[in-house]
């Protein structure tokens, strides 16, 4: 039943047996994404919607969460197809940030940020390609964890770019999205970047530049100067060409996966998306299976260069997003400034397939922002065992 589609596209109950209480007293809203048994999926594009049968399999990811006792609310929006970092949508309309109403409330995953922002839902679980859980966790104020590539099977649902795309999930406190890493990542518990110890930890701290312009600010530095739990042990200084090399490559690789996924549709179906969508969908088709084989080397240099962040480092502290999010208003010529400042930093983590936790710690301009913790691959319960310790 559609309700009020700015946030929810489909919205009632499910009918699954629990099979634990871990996730007891605890309400979900998922990603219109991920496919359930019975009900649409609609990708948040009306094309989409239009030419897809009802699912009849639910996402394992889905069925995990909902057998560990978690109450299904609602399926929540998402940008077309997943392919933005803005939260608006065309044609279901752009949900209101609570915690910053004249600002973007941040997507792809805006939906389930939202829910969980203004208190309907305790957990929004969505997905993560090139930022589409650390963004919107960020502008909305909330624990967000993009979990290591490949350690949540990402079946039964639409994919935006495979070779990137990642489960996630956002929650207002560490406690309930400890909870639900527990239930989704039990290989992890026991694995070898476990900590148990609540001994401060060596960190790294990136310090990025674009264009002349350190993203990393005075407000990151005088939070992280007033904790105890670290030991700092190195600066990671990384040029503007490096961001913007980084950011370009992933770009290639994720616009040619993209294309390749969906081909078959765009073609049929000649579906309607927003210009700015359609733009960067009528982009993907020019890439060459050369211009892919040269990203993807490049995305090997780069992998081995992050490798060597972490030589010594448990984990690295780091800006999530340039400032707090943009203001509704922003013109176009900001936005793609901004763009281009953003994917600088949320590229790394999607070439090298690591976990990145982002922690609701800092303010600008009365609207909430805040820094990550980006560790080496499957640490993704150790990120947030230290968050905890912070």
């Amino acid at each position: 039943m559609p309700i009020e589609q700015s946030i929810f596209a489909y919205q009632g109950k499910l009918d699954i047996a629990k099979t634990s209480d871990q996730l007891t007293g605890l309400t979900l809203a998922v990603k219109d994404l991920f496919d359930i048994a019975g009900v649409p999926t609609g990708a948040g594009n009306p094309d989409w919607l239009a030419s897809h049968a009802i699912p009849k399999q639910t996402s394992s990811v889905v069925e995990v969460l909902l057998k560990a006792g978690a109450e299904f609310v609602g399926k929540s929006q998402t940008d077309e197809l997943a392919y933005s970092l803005n939260g608006c949508n065309i044609h279901y309309g752009t949900p209101i940030n609570p915690k910053a109403t004249n600002r973007l409330p941040g997507g792809s995953s805006s939906g389930s940020a939202i829910a969980v922002a203004n208190g309907q839902v305790d957990i929004g679980l969505g997905t993560d390609t090139g930022g589409s859980i650390r963004v919107p966790a960020s502008y909305n104020g909330l624990f967000g964890l993009r979990t290591s590539h490949g350690v949540i099977a990402m079946d039964n649902m639409v994919p935006l770019a495979p070779m990137f795309d990642t489960v996630g999930w956002m929650t207002r406190d560490l406690d309930t999205l400890q909870k639900v890493a527990q239930v989704l990542l039990p290989e992890l518990v026991s694995g070898e970047h476990t900590w148990t110890s609540s001994e401060p930890k060596n960190v790294a701290v990136l310090l990025p530049e674009l264009d002349e312009k350190l993203l990393w600010r005075e407000v990151h530095q005088t939070w992280l100067d007033s904790q105890t739990s670290f030991k700092q042990v190195k600066t990671i200084p990384v040029s503007s060409d490096w961001l913007k090399q980084a950011s370009e490559c992933f770009r290639i690789l994720q616009g040619y996966n993209l294309w390749q996924t969906h081909k078959e549709w765009f073609l049929k179906t000649q579906p309607k998306f927003a210009p700015d969508i359609q733009m960067r969908i009528d982009w993907c088709q020019t890439i060459s299976q050369q211009d892919f084989e040269q990203a993807t080397q490049l995305r090997a240099e780069i992998q081995q260069q992050i490798s060597v962040w972490f030589e010594q480092v448990d984990y690295i502290v780091m800006p999530t997003t340039p400032s707090a999010s943009p203001l509704l208003d922003a013109t176009d010529a900001w936005m793609a400034n901004y763009r281009s400042e953003l994917m600088g930093l949320t590229a790394p983590a999607g070439l090298a397939g690591l976990p990145q936790l982002h922690l609701p710690v800092l303010e600008d301009e009365e609207a909430p922002f805040g820094l990550s913790l980006l560790g080496p691959k499957n640490s993704d319960l150790a990120l947030i065992h230290a968050a905890k310790n912070i």
